[in-house]
Formats: C-alpha cells, sequence, structure tokens
C-alpha cells in the first residue's frame, strides 16, 4: 500500500559527525565515531513520519550478532525502554526528512558495526552500511577518558612523532611516522582485533585489547604483524634501520595477511602505538635506556669480561641493552584495587612468553613505582628491565677450570633516562619518575624491599633464539635461587673512572677515547687499568674487538692520569661496513687498586656522528595544491658511502618513495625531488632517512603548514 513507510536514503553525515567525533582525518568512506558521543544520522523516507510508523535502527557487530550479548542493537527513538546501553531520539523532522541522534553506550564493544533500518516490514541496508566504533578518550564514562585536551592531541591525534634511541648519555629522537589515519590501518586494525579471537564482551575492555594488540604485532604466536630478527642479517626482509614508520608495515601486513620482516623493539614500538591510537587507546612510545633482559626474575644482570675488559661474546648474551623501547598506554584499571589508574606499560617486543604467549602488560606504572609487582600483567618482568642490579664479573682460565672474580655491582645504573615524545613539543620528556622514586631516597629502598619479597624465579623460558646462556658454577652468589637485594660496595680509596672521547666519533676517522683515573683523596695509589673498545650493536651483542690497553697507572693525593685508547678507521671501517645493525663504540675499564681488595669498573656507549640531510620546501602551502620539496645530501665523511639509499614520507602529502642512489663518495652532492600534494590541513610533518652499508641510518624532519 501507498501509506506502507520506506526508508530511501540514509546520510551518514561523515563531515559533521567526524568533526564532532575527532576523526576527520581517517582516510576511509565510512563513518567512524567514538563510543559515548551522539552522532546524527539523516533518514529520507517516502513520505512523513508518522505517530504510529514503526521506526527501528539495528546495528549489529561480529559473526552472529544477538540482543543478549549486547552484538545486536535495535533502538527504536519512541520507546523509552532501553537494555544495551544505546540511546537514540528524533532530533528533528520536516517533511520526508528525519534527523536522528544515536548514543552508543561508553563501554560499547569497539569495531565495525553494520547498519539497517526496520520500518514495519521494511528493511532497508545502506549501500554502505558500515559504522566504525572507537574508544573514546573525550568521553568522561569511558575507561579511556583523557581529562587533557593537549595530552588528547598529543597521544590519540598526532601522526609523527619521535622514538628515542642511542645510549643513556647520547640519546637521539628518531622521527617515526605513526600514520593512524591512513589509508587502511583502520581496517589493519580491525583485522587484528578479528585475529585475537577476542570475544565481542572483551572489545569492551582497553585492558584487554592493549594486552591481546601487545601479543599480535609480533609473529611469534598467531600470524602476528612483524617478526623480530635481531641476528644481523636481513636479506629476505627489510631491515629494521629502514622504516621510517608504521605505515608500509601495517598495510603490507593487511595486504598480504603475513607477517612482514623485520621489527626490533622501536618498530614494534611505534607499530603498537599506532593500533592503539588508531583504536583511540591514548599511548606512547617509551624508551628506557639501560635496559635490563633478565630472564630469571631474581634482579640481577650479569656482565661477564676476560682479562682484556672486552665483554665475552658467548656469555653476556642479551643482559643489558643500550635502549629498549615499550609502550605506556591510558586508562582506568577496574580490575585492580584503587589507585591503579593511569598509565600501564605494554610491550609487543617477543622477549618472554606470558601466560604462553609473547605478550606484556599492561602493567600500571603506579605498580612498578611502588614495588607491587603481584599485579598484573607482567609487573615484575617490567620491574626487572628498569631497576635490576648489573654485576660485573672477570672470567679466566685456571688449569682448564673457569674462574669467576666479582668485580663490581652497580645499583643504579639500570633504568635511566626513561623518555618519550613531549606533549605538543618537539622534544624528548624524562618520565622516569613515573616508573621509579629517585635512586637512593627511602621511597626507592622501601620498594625495592616490597618488590623483592614477590620475586620467586618462575622457571620462565628464555627468550626464542637468543636466551642468556647461564653458566651455573662456583662463584655466583644466588641464594637458592631468591632474589638477594645487592649491597652496593662503597670504594674506599676514592679513586675513580670515567670515560670521555675526545671529539666527535665520525666514521673513517680514528676512534679517540681517554679513560681517566682519578683520586679524589689523600694517599698514593698503584691502579692496574684494563680498557676495551668494542663494536657492539644496540642488545649489546660483540660484533668486533677493535683494540684494548693494559697500563699501571700511578696516582698521588688528588690527582688524575688520562691513558688514551685510538682505534684507526682501518681498524673499524670493515666490521663496520659489514654489520647490518646500528653499530656503537663500547667501552669498557676495570681498575684494580694494588694492596687492597677493591676493583672499579666502568662502560660508556659512544654513538656515531653523521653529515645532516638537508630538507628544502616552503614553509606554508595550500590544500590540494602542490609544492616540490627537495631532499639534499653531501658526503661530508672521507670514506665513500656503499649503497645509499633515502626513504621520504609525508603523511598526508605524498606516498614513501625510496630514491636508489648507488656509492655516494666523499665530497659528493645527492639531491632528490618529490611532488607534494596535501591533502589534509594542520602543521604536516615530511620525514626522510639515507641509509647506506658504512651509515645505517641518518634521520631528519621538517614541519610545513597547510591551510585552506
Amino acid at each position: 500500500p501507498e501509506s506502507d513507510l520506506k526508508v530511501t536514503n540514509v546520510d551518514f553525515l561523515k563531515s559533521q559527525n567526524s568533526a564532532q567525533h575527532h576523526t576527520d582525518a581517517y582516510e576511509t568512506t565510512s563513518l567512524v565515531v567514538r563510543r559515548g558521543q551522539a552522532f546524527l544520522l539523516q533518514l529520507t523516507l517516502s513520505r512523513a513520519l508518522q505517530a504510529s510508523d514503526k521506526l527501528a535502527l539495528h546495528f549489529s557487530i561480529g559473526e552472529r550478532p544477538m540482543k543478549p550479548l549486547g552484538t545486536l542493537m535495535s533502538l527504536n527513538p519512541r520507546s523509552t525502554r532501553d537494555t544495551s546501553g544505546w540511546h537514540i531520539t528524533i532530533a528533528k523532522t520536516s517533511g520526508t526528512e528525519c534527523l536522528l541522534s544515536v548514543t552508543s553506550a561508553a563501554d560499547a564493544p569497539v569495531g565495525k558495526y553494520g547498519l539497517s533500518v526496520k520500518t514495519g516490514s521494511n528493511v532497508y541496508k545502506p549501500e554502505n552500511n558500515t559504522v566504525y566504533l572507537l574508544f573514546n578518550p573525550w568521553c568522561e564514562t569511558d575507561i579511556v577518558f583523557l581529562s587533557n585536551e593537549a595530552e588528547r592531541n598529543e597521544y590519540v591525534l598526532n601522526d609523527t612523532g619521535y622514538i628515542y634511541v642511542g645510549s643513556v648519555y647520547s640519546i637521539h629522537g628518531r622521527p617515526w611516522n605513526f600514520g593512524q589515519f591512513e589509508e587502511s590501518i583502520l581496517d589493519a586494525c580491525m583485522y587484528l582485533l578479528d585475529k585475537s579471537k577476542l570475544k565481542m564482551s572483551s572489545r569492551r575492555d582497553p585492558v584487554v585489547v592493549s594486552r591481546a594488540m601487545s601479543a599480535l604485532v609480533n609473529a611469534n604466536d598467531e600470524n602476528g604483524v612483524l617478526l623480530g630478527n635481531w641476528s644481523g642479517k636481513y636479506e629476505n626482509g627489510t631491515s629494521p634501520m629502514e622504516w621510517i614508520g608504521s605505515v608500509a608495515i601495517l598495510q603490507q601486513y593487511y595486504k598480504t595477511k603475513k607477517p612482514v620482516g623485520f621489527g626490533q623493539c622501536w618498530v614494534f614500538s611505534g607499530v603498537l602505538t599506532t593500533v592503539m591510537r588508531c583504536l583511540g587507546i591514548p599511548a606512547r612510545s617509551v624508551s628506557n635506556f639501560n635496559s635490563a633482559h633478565d630472564t630469571d626474575e631474581n634482579l640481577r644482570v650479569d656482565v661477564y669480561l676476560n682479562e682484556k675488559g672486552e665483554k665475552l661474546k658467548w656469555m653476556s648474551v642479551d643482559s643489558v641493552w643500550n635502549f629498549h623501547v615499550w609502550n605506556d598506554v591510558w586508562m582506568k584499571r577496574k580490575d585492580l584495587p584503587s589507585g591503579f589508574d593511569g598509565w600501564q606499560a605494554i610491550d609487543s617486543t617477543p622477549q618472554e612468553q606470558s601466560q604462553g604467549i609473547f605478550q606484556c602488560g599492561p602493567c600500571p606504572l603506579k605498580a612498578i613505582r611502588d614495588g607491587e609487582v603481584y599485579l598484573p600483567y607482567d609487573s615484575k618482568f617490567v620491574y626487572a628491565e628498569v631497576n635490576a642490579d648489573k654485576v660485573y664479573w672477570r672470567v679466566t682460565e685456571e688449569n682448564g677450570r673457569r674462574k669467576y672474580v666479582k668485580l663490581n655491582v652497580e645499583s643504579q645504573s639500570i633504568g635511566a633516562n626513561i623518555s618519550t615524545k613531549a606533549v605538543g613539543q618537539n622534544r624528548r620528556e624524562d618520565i622516569t619518575q613515573q616508573y621509579k622514586f629517585p635512586e637512593g631516597s627511602s621511597q626507592e629502598r622501601a620498594s625495592m624491599q616490597k618488590a623483592t619479597s614477590y620475586l620467586q624465579p618462575s622457571g620462565l623460558v628464555p627468550r626464542s633464539g637468543f636466551g642468556a646462556i647461564r653458566p651455573m658454577s662456583e662463584g655466583l652468589d644466588n641464594v637458592d635461587g631468591r632474589a638477594v637485594v645487592q649491597d652496593e660496595v662503597v670504594p674506599k680509596s676514592g679513586v675513580e673512572l670515567a670515560i670521555t672521547n675526545e671529539k666527535p666519533l665520525y666514521p673513517g676517522e680514528p676512534i679517540e677515547v681517554v679513560i681517566t683515573v682519578k683520586s679524589t683523596a689523600a694517599g698514593s695509589w698503584t691502579v692496574a687499568l684494563a680498557g676495551s673498545c668494542q663494536l657492539q650493536s644496540y642488545t649489546g651483542k660483540v660484533d668486533a674487538n677493535l683494540g684494548y690497553i693494559n697500563e699501571t697507572v700511578k696516582l698521588e693525593g688528588k690527582s688524575e692520569v688520562r691513558v688514551p685508547l685510538k682505534i684507526k678507521p682501518d681498524a673499524y671501517m670493515k666490521a663496520l661496513a659489514a654489520a647490518e645493525d646500528e653499530e656503537h663504540v663500547h667501552v669498557t675499564a676495570i681498575a684494580e687498586i694494588q694492596g687492597t681488595p677493591e676493583k672499579l669498573t666502568k662502560e660508556a656507549a659512544l654513538s656515531f656522528e653523521y653529515p645532516p640531510i638537508q630538507v628544502q620546501m616552503p614553509e606554508t602551502a595550500k590544500l590540494n595544491k602542490d609544492f616540490t620539496c627537495a631532499f639534499i645530501f653531501k658526503n661530508k665523511l672521507n670514506v665513500p658511502l656503499d649503497n645509499c639509499k633515502l626513504m621520504v614520507e609525508g603523511l598526508g602529502m605524498f606516498k614513501m618513495a625510496t630514491f636508489e642512489e648507488g656509492d655516494v663518495q666523499p665530497g659528493r652532492i645527492i639531491k632528490s625531488e618529490v611532488i607534494c600534494t596535501p591533502t589534509r590541513a594542520g602543521e604536516k610533518k615530511i620525514v626522510a632517512k639515507l641509509t647506506s652499508n658504512q651509515v645505517k641510518t641518518i634521520s631528519v624532519e621538517k614541519a610545513i603548514t597547510i591551510t585552506h
């Protein structure tokens, strides 16, 4: 009959809704909204709506949507009965147009919903009927609510940032494009949610979702996104040094549905930040310098040296990494006693299994700081990464048996300068105080005492394929395998060690290091000094021994003696070019004060410095108007850079491009250009990276303001 009410069109009012929901940057034709917040739908009907008409909107999610499970919502604007926590009202009717306001529950499952409209016995299904529903940090009743606008702009909406790498005294920010709004990234995240096999009801909870994503960003279980590779051999994939962001990785994964090679910790963290921000969970990449990778939960990391002070390759596998990068995500912890809301650590780098899967977290930062290491998830593991003691051993062979001499215990070197990008600024913020009390404070000791009372080694599986090899032999003071708070040996003589480099380290120049032995008190001391220089990767893997010194130094009263250690370029350049990882120069010194049992150790990781990439482009540009961006690099080193590649990416301006530059001789200048077409307004960044055999990675970024 003529009077039969039909829907002829649904307008999702995409531009209006997405501006309100802070989702306008997502590159998708579908509507993207956040839970717990109203959005509008404009229905066009076959005739004006009458009081007797039956009208209902159906939102469904998952394979078998059902009302009792909260995966099928039937919303009637005229009924006050509400079972699902969703609401619908008629905002306005005029003729055949009917404007509806829909508010999803603030704890609705996140994911892809389908919409259909029922009028009487007619069902209308719009052509593109997908609505993506995300977590909502703007909504006070959502457990990911973040009250500060500047923090939401950084931790949810910023699609670029830095990941901090290097070593404790030489930290540099590596630009990283998170790119959570780029084409097919949202769909890749939806695919991961489906792959997680989480029940729909579990997809309401950011605690469960973030833990599942920490497992899925690595490929160790259920074919996740990234294959970890620390072998130094990357032929059948992309070297971890080469990525400039998460976009290429997630797009390739979504296209092929196969794990992408290869990742190391900063790549895992960058991708996890992208996935979290894309789903609407506030997230940041966090770098921990001098990070302990301690497999037996005894809060101790052992470093084994030979007589020259060289780290033994085969024994100290993976004990202390120069840095390790994980993530913090922001949420309330309804599953824990009160007081543990806020930042939670999660980690997708596959190091250790948790509940049988390579996943880690979420673990409240407050639990780590207070030593409450029984709280889920994986708080013991994270606690050890930032708080372990570092014990130095000298290993010698005597009559075919190994002898271990304990040289020194450092209780304050692990977990230093914990760093993330500052909110709204292009600089590093130190967040160490959010993870630990000041070293040596009474709160820190109390926290340590509390933590050690819970730490029992629980036969954890060593990390896959690069597990620590522990020689259980005489001289190891591990009482019944229980954690022992190591007491710091306080030097009595007042002799101190320092390691400095006299001038910046440039590849192709001599490495000039000085080990300073200094006496701060009266008396005369004879010191036996051994110092070694090695090329190591960031995980502490020894790639080459470069040289060492062995000297006896005499100190009278308050004085110092400077002992130079010089390595010629031809002693290290071959090894530097042959290694596929970014190497740093690792210097270790051991001082034994004659006539006393006192022994000192000192380590320093020195980074190479490189000539910069210049970026030439206008400071501002207009939306949808092309402009040119040029990248210029001059090889100011005195060695050729073989097999140079320049990779550039500008989110919202141009797709990632790679220029093969071949071998670049000393003094040569290379220049490459891209045409940029800005599709989004605001401050946008262009990131460039140069890689070669000798220099693994030089990065640069430049900002441009795009106006309407």
